[in-house]
């Protein structure tokens, strides 16, 4: 059976410990997550969904695939296109 490719933890959550907020997969080409809604104001979503595109331009830039200005720039242009059209809304359901 194909195991999941897991990512470490990160150290500061390792040393102060810390609530795991969201956890995402590629899984056959598609997203699949699990998720806690965490914060009391929903609205702090935003803040987390832009602090981890800034991460990922960055990863870009470092590996040489475009600046970090390009890549947040293609996040972006494909965040509002997914936002305005959906290309699949996908479901939520409640696991334990």
């Amino acid at each position: 059976m194909p195991k999941a490719v897991e990512l470490t933890v990160p150290p500061d959550a390792m040393d102060k410990g810390g609530t795991e907020v969201l956890r995402c997969f590629v899984v056959d080409g598609g997203l699949s997550i699990s998720f806690t809604a965490a914060f009391k104001d929903p609205a702090m979503w935003g803040m987390l969904l832009v602090d981890v595109a800034r991460h990922a331009a960055r990863a870009y830039e470092r590996e040489g695939v475009m600046t970090s200005e390009q890549s947040l720039d293609a996040i972006k242009q494909l965040f509002d296109a997914e936002w305005d059209r959906p290309s699949d809304p996908g479901s939520t359901d409640t696991v334990n």
